[in-house]
């Protein structure tokens, strides 16, 4: 018995170390040793991914802090930023508002010119056919009568308020308005890209934007300007600070060549001369132009009322003998001529066309002697773009634009006239 028990259990026991043999062999494999010995590149890879966000942190924080500067209330250049596009912003608007005014101003110019002269043209046409029935019978012929004269007051009511707004010259004034808007866009935009606005950027531009709209005025009523003054005068768009001069007002030094901002005597001589041109030639040419244009217009704007008035009062005397027909009748043709000439013809668009380029030489003009006052060249605006710019506003190239200062130089020099001069130049 001892035996077997003995023998039970040792094979126990010899059973159990060979149950425990595949346990022990499970455990110590060396697949888990593997993943033990990759193990090392779980931190290395934690370790990118605390650096990557790491940076991207500290890059979020750069540029958090950039946009902080950008748009930080105490960051003067950022300001300005701010301050030319709200600007840019106006000035888009008043572009399109100028624009679509102009064409509705431009319709109105057609259509009332169609409706007052087929007005008046049928009104005669009535007066016509009362004088040749005159002997037939009464009724019919005061009826024509009576149409014929409410045709005529109605014509010349209208011409008369026609000729009071001048719609032609309204929209000639809008589509220059939106010109010189474009311009003033174009000149923000510039300042922009350069990339280095300052307070007085804005405050320039802020400034021509109401000189634009006192010269340019959408409104009508208080607002318009007056179609017929008493003498030409060019229009002014521009602020008066645009052309003042900039530092002091005494003799600077001498400067050299390297530090002359792109000046020479020789530059400022040909802006002298280019100067004198413009007054002598252009100035004079478009002031004297202007003025006749004023007094066409006036005398088209007066008469054609008058004449059309006329036929209204002589309408009622048709049938009483040949004179009373024939007043009415030549009257109201005359009149529907006049105002076809007058607004076909759109003698306040031309008005206002010389008007403006006499305001476009009057600005050349101010600016020219404005930059030759400023005595110290670092303030000037650089001498060979400041020649560029004015051969191009000309319509010339820079040698062009010298050939004719040096043509005018030579003509005072031998003391020609200098619109004899002029005269043969253009």
């Amino acid at each position: 018995m001892a035996s077997l028990q003995t023998t039970s259990i040792l094979s126990c026991s010899s059973s159990s170390n060979h149950s425990l043999k595949p346990v022990n062999a499970s455990i110590h494999i060396s697949k888990p040793s593997r993943v033990t010995y990759s193990a090392p590149k779980i931190p290395t890879t934690n370790l990118h991914i605390q650096e990557f966000h790491g940076s991207s942190i500290e890059n979020n924080a750069i540029t958090t802090q950039i946009y902080h500067d950008l748009y930080s209330p105490n960051n003067s250049k950022s300001k300005a930023t701010a301050q030319l596009y709200a600007i840019l912003e106006a000035v888009a608007d008043r572009i399109e508002m100028h624009k679509n005014i102009g064409q509705q101003r431009d319709n109105w110019n057609t259509l009332l010119l169609n409706s007052i002269n087929m007005i008046t043209l049928t009104a005669t046409a009535i007066a016509g056919v009362a004088a040749a029935t005159s002997g037939d019978n009464t009724t019919p012929l005061l009826a024509l009568k009576l149409s014929s004269t409410l045709l005529f007051s109605a014509s010349t009511g209208m011409s008369l308020i026609m000729n009071k707004i001048q719609p032609s010259q309204l929209a000639e004034e809008q589509r220059n308005a939106t010109r010189l808007f474009k311009q003033l866009q174009t000149q923000i935009q510039t300042t922009l890209a350069l990339g280095n606005p300052t307070e007085e950027d804005v405050k320039g531009s802020i400034e021509k934007v109401l000189a634009l709209d006192k010269a340019y005025p959408l409104p009508l009523l208080g607002a318009m300007l007056d179609k017929f003054p008493a003498k030409f005068e060019p229009a002014v768009w521009w602020p008066s600070t645009q052309i003042q001069r900039k530092g002091k007002t005494q003799e600077g030094k001498a400067h050299s060549k390297r530090n002359n901002n792109g000046w020479s005597e020789e530059l400022e001589t040909e802006m002298r001369e280019v100067i004198e041109v413009v007054k002598r030639k252009d100035l004079e040419d478009y002031e004297r132009l202007g003025n006749i244009a004023l007094k066409v217009n006036k005398t088209l704007a007066i008469a054609g009322p008058l004449l059309s008035g006329i036929a209204a009062v002589g309408s009622p005397f048709v049938g009483n003998g040949s004179w009373a027909a024939f007043v009415p009748l030549m009257a109201g043709s005359l009149a529907a001529a006049i105002n076809g000439f007058e607004h076909g013809g759109q003698v306040g668009m031309v008005f206002e066309m010389y008007r403006n380029c006499g305001g476009f030489f009057t600005l050349l003009e101010k600016t020219i002697e404005a930059t030759l006052e400023e005595k110290e060249f670092e303030k000037r605006e650089n001498g060979e773009i400041f020649e560029m710019k004015v051969a191009m506003k000309l319509g010339r190239s820079v040698s062009a634009l010298r050939r004719l200062a040096s043509k005018s130089a030579s003509y005072r020099m031998e003391g020609i006239a200098v619109d004899e001069f002029a005269s043969k130049l253009f």
